[in-house]
């Protein structure tokens, strides 16, 4: 359940728990996919919704064979957000979603919420994310490039490192994947807030 103070409803998922929201009554969906993942099924159940549908890797590096986020990603979010935005208050439902509902859609749902309320912190922004998905972890390319385009430099990916350190805090044998993964950066930027 979003927590009382965020602007509209949001639920964050990942592709297995698609399903299971069927039934909610969501007006938009943010459905971000790796490049050669089909449409989910899923949707199927979902009644008539607005959806915006983009493809990348989760990533933070360009790596070759992989399709990283750019710029252009995430001014689509962004103008999703604002046409989400447009609609009645009453029915506002968006869904975000992406493989587990972990990195990506946190980083799109972080990004939202910001332009939904200009005046709030970061920080704020970030603990509305946490109480909303408990598992959060931003992907710091998607954060780097929204920040960018909403006129906030640096504040998120600054304000990400907490919640990259309670992550870790929760589950140290995480640290290890990331850094495998090429997202040392992230990790970098958790440990940088323990000194």
């Amino acid at each position: 359940m979003p927590p009382a103070n965020a602007p509209f409803t949001i639920t964050v998922c990942g592709l297995e728990e698609l399903a299971g929201h069927a039934e909610r009554k969501v007006s938009h969906v943010l459905s971000i996919l790796d490049p050669d993942q089909p449409e989910p099924e899923a949707f199927g159940a979902y009644g008539e919704h607005a959806r915006l549908e983009l493809k990348f890797h989760d990533i933070i590096e360009e790596t070759a064979g992989f399709e990283a986020p750019q710029p252009g990603h995430v001014e689509k979010m962004l103008e999703f957000g604002q046409d989400f935005l447009r609609d009645p208050e009453q029915v506002r439902h968006l869904l975000v979603h992406c493989h587990a509902g972990i990195s990506r859609s946190t980083a799109a749902m972080t990004l939202l919420l910001a332009q939904a309320q200009p005046t709030l912190g970061a920080d704020e922004v970030l603990a509305q994310v946490v109480l909303i998905r408990e598992k959060a972890w931003p992907n710091l390319r998607i954060l780097t490039f929204g920040e960018e385009l909403l006129g906030r430099q640096g504040e998120f990916t600054k304000a990400a490192g907490a919640v990259y350190r309670l992550q870790l805090e929760r589950r140290p044998e995480i640290k290890s994947f990331f850094i495998d993964s090429g997202r040392a950066r992230e990790i970098a930027a958790a440990l940088a807030g323990e000194q």
